[in-house]
């Protein structure tokens, strides 16, 4: 009889210490920029731009050089962040213009059936939050098309596409589907300010319940608005005003990422918090519209700019701090995407992801100790308005091919819906080029010719995935 109460006192003690060793499930906070450049940043290499909070978050945690965003473009990247998917399965191949100018594509959004980030937490038991850039749909705070509350968010404080009439002083935010009027400060600044006292007002009420926190800053994307006194430090080393603009812009996201750490910390949050913070897509093209004027920013040793199937179309900055589970200073060369997002942060939260769900990211837990991440599908990027000819794209690896349709002869589209449908989805994928990322970050030498083997392999690869693709993309009436 001792005996046996001894091993049941042993079992008990061990699964008491089991329990006490297991960690709490992480708070989560996405802090996505709008056109940051891969080269924007100084822990990326700027020059002259001064970044000391994300300096310091790289070297608290972990700073990713292969960090790859869903898409070359606006619209596309967060319905894919948002949904662990391609986002031509969700219908979303381009950016969505407001629906009162709606260039043919006023029907464009996600739609109320794709699976989200935050409704999966939800269901987990997460509290949530957005603020920001919403852009995931044309007929904004409208019972036309789903809205942030439709897709899990406990509260949401947004915009459609950019704050107007520029980063100061916006008047065009929503909260909770109420108009907010004119406010007072910069976008970056308010975006951060809203999300913070969310965070605030969520765990002095519901302290032991996990919150994830979308913040999506419209910064650095035009029109361009920075402080004054930020701008001022840039005059010396900018060749204009209007790059010390940017160049500010980019400060002054900084600065406002900082509080945004400072309020975790003050709340003593920051231990078992998961922050990443990354980019929608490369940076603007200096002029390519009217309004890009002051779109300085760089893609650093990559080729191309946003809206190129290259790397600096959607390599990047990515970089994540989790004191918990991260170990400090460290950086990786392995491929991580955006898309990884959804399944790894389920895995963290323990939601359950739909067994139909047909995703193309995956768990990444291992990259956050700089390891490699195993994966079933390679990352592939199909997007048929690029400037560069190259529409179709996949990473492998260290291995990246390109390809054309027909020969670059398809026309750039916007959209797919039936009546271009079989135009686009009976384009051959043609005129292949191959590159080895760890020796050849800026794609400068076309190995197809001389590497028959590799080419042949990543071909066969390519054409089959974007195959069940498109076997798989939604086509809109």
């Amino acid at each position: 009889m001792l005996r046996l109460t001894c091993i049941t006192t042993a079992l008990l003690l061990f699964t008491t210490l089991a329990s006490a060793a297991e960690p709490a499930r992480p708070n989560i906070v996405v802090i996505l920029c709008d056109d940051l450049g891969y080269g924007d940043l100084s822990c990326y290499g700027h020059p002259h731009i001064k970044t000391p909070n994300l300096d310091a978050m790289a070297k608290a945690g972990i700073r990713f050089t292969d960090f790859y965003s869903t898409a070359p473009v606006c619209s596309s990247s967060r319905v894919g962040l948002l949904t662990g998917r391609s986002p031509n399965r969700a219908g979303v191949y381009d950016w969505i213009p407001p629906s009162n100018s709606d260039r043919g594509r006023g029907q464009v959004h996600m739609r109320k059936t794709e699976i989200t980030i935050p409704a999966l937490l939800k269901s987990a038991g997460y509290a949530t939050c957005m603020s920001g850039k919403w852009h995931c749909n044309a007929a904004f705070n409208s019972d036309r098309q789903p809205q942030p509350g439709d897709f899990g968010f406990d509260h949401w404080f947004a915009t459609q596409n950019n704050a107007a009439p520029s980063h100061a002083n916006p008047r065009n935010f929503i909260r909770n589907g109420k108009r907010v009027g004119p406010l007072a400060g910069y976008s970056c600044q308010l975006v951060a300010e809203e999300a913070g006292d969310w965070i605030e007002k969520h765990v002095k009420s519901s302290p032991k319940v996990p919150f994830y926190a979308h913040v999506c800053f419209h910064e650095p994307h035009e029109p361009v608005a920075s402080p004054k006194e930020l701008v001022a430090q840039y005059k010396d080393v900018a060749k204009n005003h209007k790059q010390a603009e940017y160049f500010a812009n980019v400060a002054n996201l900084d600065d406002a990422t900082g509080k945004l750490l400072a309020k975790l910390d003050s709340l003593g949050l920051t231990d078992n918090t998961l922050v990443l913070f990354t980019s929608d897509n490369g940076p603007e093209t200096l002029n390519r519209y009217g309004g890009a004027g002051r779109s300085y920013g760089t893609p650093g040793p990559l080729r191309g700019m946003k809206l190129w199937t290259s790397d600096a179309g959607f390599r990047v900055a990515g970089i994540a701090k989790w004191p918990d589970r991260i170990k400090p200073g460290q950086i990786s060369r392995h491929p991580v995407s955006a898309l990884d997002l959804l399944p790894t942060f389920c895995k963290l939260a323990g939601a359950k992801v739909p067994v139909t769900l047909n995703l193309d990211g995956a768990v990444c837990l291992s990259a956050f100790d700089g390891q490699p991440v195993k994966r079933t599908k390679p990352l592939i990027w199909a997007y048929y308005n690029a400037i560069n000819q190259h529409r179709v794209a996949m990473r492998d690896g260290d291995g990246k091919i390109l390809a054309k349709l027909n020969g670059g002869s398809l026309r750039k589209m916007t959209n797919i819906s039936a009546g271009n449908v079989k135009q686009v989805w009976a384009a051959k994928l043609t005129d292949f080029e191959l590159f080895d990322m760890a020796t050849d970050i800026g794609e400068r030498k076309n190995l197809a010719k001389e590497n028959p083997k590799t080419l042949a392999e990543l071909r066969g690869k390519l054409e089959k995935h974007y195959a069940e693709l498109k076997s798989d993309s939604h086509v809109w009436k």
